[in-house]
């Protein structure tokens, strides 16, 4: 069953000091970079268990790019940092409660196989996120 977008946004907002607007757009940041790093299928894959709105949103099937493309977990900070004008530091602590309610909210095999396409960084960062 997909997750609600108020409850993942929640979620995210209660983890970090920022507000829920600010939530929102980071989640849908994160998310989206997410998407356009996983390979094809694990994108769709994750698709499914978002909720409709955000994954209707979500990157379409990229020409030419079966494979995972992933970035670094501190550019892709910053990448998410510029998205939505948050500080560095705001961007790190919003990212990683996105990721740390993914993992939460996603079967241990929906999870293993979006971090499995991501760098060690990204699974630290939802460690130090608890």
């Amino acid at each position: 069953m997909a997750m609600d977008q108020k409850e993942l946004v929640h979620a995210v907002a209660e983890r970090t000091r920022l507000s829920r607007e600010e939530s929102a757009d980071i989640t849908w940041a994160v998310l989206e970079g997410l998407a356009e790093q996983l390979s094809e299928g694990e994108a769709r894959r994750l698709a499914t268990e978002l909720p409709d709105m955000l994954a209707e949103q979500l990157p379409g099937p990229r020409r030419r790019r079966q494979g995972a493309h992933p970035v670094m977990v501190t550019d892709f900070i910053r990448h998410v940092s510029e998205r939505t004008g948050l500080i560095y530091d705001d961007a790190r602590a919003g990212t990683a409660a996105v990721l740390a309610t993914l993992h939460e909210r996603l079967s241990e095999e929906d999870y293993s196989h979006v971090i499995g396409q991501l760098p060690a960084g990204y699974s630290e960062l939802v460690t130090a996120a608890g």
